[in-house]
């Protein structure tokens, strides 16, 4: 079982018995709001379409994303499964983005993870929203950010995997509200956690 972790906390991605990780898949899942059988009627508690994506950073310089319109990285490191225009059950992973870490360019240190509503929704509209990050060699779970309530804004700076000096990676938990309907609107509010 993974860690769950609170807004600005972070966790080692060494393997328990030593060792690093070589891959991870960063999975986020959310559910439209659903209001009772007269708003379902109307239109509300509808389909809601968040995207995933993964923004790779050399210090504060951004060096390649990954997201729905363009799936895999320019080194292949890192891969975008698909685009969920709808969103689950909140209990699965809705999209996916796995990451080759001993791919990844020696020049990449950080990897940070957002979601947005390309449709312009609200998280007011989301519930059971999640990222976690698994190991994809053995589908262990490692670690898992939910998202605590709602909120009048259109994305999120979910969280972020980093490396350290000793070369391990870490993930910390951002969380952190923001506006906009595609990665590059988050991007000035991303460089504060860089």
């Amino acid at each position: 079982m993974g860690v769950n972790l609170s807004k600005g906390q972070a966790v080692s991605l060494v393997k328990s018995g030593g060792g690093g990780l070589s891959a991870v898949r960063m999975g986020l899942g959310w559910q439209a709001v659903r209001r009772g059988f007269f708003s379902k009627m109307l239109g509300g508690g509808g389909e809601i379409d968040l995207d995933a994506s993964a923004v790779l950073y050399a210090g504060t310089e951004s060096k390649d994303v990954v997201f729905f319109q363009k799936l895999t990285s320019d080194d292949g490191s890192v891969i975008h499964t698909g685009d969920n225009v709808v969103g689950g059950a909140g209990q699965e992973d809705d999209e996916s983005i796995i990451v080759d870490l001993a791919r990844l360019p020696a020049a990449v240190d950080t990897i940070v993870f957002t979601v947005n509503s390309f449709t312009g929704q609200t998280f007011a509209e989301v519930e059971n929203a999640f990222c976690r990050l698994v190991d994809e060699t053995t589908g262990e779970e490692l670690a898992r950010y939910t998202l605590a309530g709602g909120g009048a804004h259109t994305a999120q700076i979910m969280a972020k995997v980093s490396r350290g000096d000793s070369g391990e990676w870490r993930m910390t938990a951002i969380g952190e509200p923001a506006s906009g309907r595609t990665f590059q609107d988050l991007l000035p509010a991303i460089a504060p956690y860089l």
